[in-house]
């Protein structure tokens, strides 16, 4: 019983020294947290507050006057609000899935050691960093060759590849052991059934994390919207609530300047209720990555 009783004694985790860096550092860590979280409820309490109240007032942890307008602006037609939030919603999705099966396919053939052309490949897809076509050439390819004029895909081609997600695919991919791939090629496995049966459920946590910046990418994405998109029906969710704000603001300066009397639009408060609106249900995605987004940062920018 005191020997057991010496090593718990002994414990590394009950050291003073230890004790007090957990104590220190736990602290540490839950004041930037409050920090971090107090922004957000100021937040939703503004866009719970009366716009007057804002003017005179400020922002407050709790409304001094609650109104609802400013939801009640977003949401006055309903049917368009619920499309964008389709049509958002189909892209993050459907772009998210094939972009992460592209990225890591082209991550794999990149880190692969018998690919004899992967370093004028990797050269080339960093040349693409540093020099860009611009927005012109862009808009001109996408729209004159392409047709992609109020086409869906307009929206979805270009977030799929991004190279700066690709080289970090690329080194989380190298710290798998080649041995997985040698065994099964002896065994008779093509590229392909090694790729997918084998390499990539072992890249679950690169996924993870990599598959939450191109979903936040297409989420929060709406100038490809104002580029390429005119039909309503095919607005996202952002660039839908980038003109409604626009709207009510050339409504108050075109009132303004006429001498037209017109009660006070919700302009700030419409911009955080706008705020709410727009990242509710990508917050929600978070949790299911959490766990697996700084183990895939961490190992895909270390290792070499």
């Amino acid at each position: 019983m005191s020997s057991i009783q010496d090593t718990k004694a002994r414990s590394p985790m009950r050291r003073p020294d230890v004790v007090l860096f957990n104590t220190i550092g736990y602290s540490l860590v839950s004041i930037i947290a409050v920090c971090c979280f107090i922004p957000f409820l100021f937040l939703i309490s503004g866009s719970f507050t009366k716009e007057q109240s804002l003017y005179l007032y400020g922002y407050r942890l709790i409304p001094v006057e609650v109104s609802l307008e400013a939801y009640n602006v977003i949401f006055k037609a309903p049917k368009d609000i619920l499309r964008s939030y389709g049509v958002t919603v189909a892209l993050t999705a459907c772009g998210t899935a094939v972009g992460l099966f592209l990225t890591s396919m082209t991550a794999y053939v990149l880190s692969r050691q018998d690919f004899k052309y992967r370093g004028r490949f990797a050269f080339f897809f960093y040349f693409t960093t540093l020099f860009s076509g611009g927005m012109v050439s862009s808009y001109i390819m996408m729209i004159r060759y392409l047709g992609l004029k109020n086409n869906p895909l307009a929206l979805l081609l270009p977030g799929m590849m991004n190279v700066f997600y690709i080289l970090i695919m690329r080194n989380f991919t190298r710290s798998i052991p080649d041995s997985i791939t040698e065994s099964a090629k002896i065994d008779g496995a093509g590229d392909f059934s090694i790729f997918i049966r084998l390499i990539l459920p072992l890249m679950g946590p690169a996924l993870a994390s990599i598959g939450l910046f191109i979903a936040l990418g297409y989420w929060n994405n709406w100038y490809n919207a104002m580029l390429y998109i005119e039909k309503q029906d095919l607005y996202p969710l952002q660039f839908l609530l980038y003109r409604m704000i626009n709207s009510v603001r050339f409504a108050a300066i075109v009132a303004s300047e006429a001498g037209i009397p017109m009660p006070q639009m919700p302009e700030q408060s419409l911009k955080l209720a706008m705020t709410v609106v727009a990242i509710g249900p990508i917050m929600f995605v978070y949790p299911f990555v959490q766990r697996h987004f700084i183990s895939g940062i961490t190992i895909g920018s270390v290792k070499g």
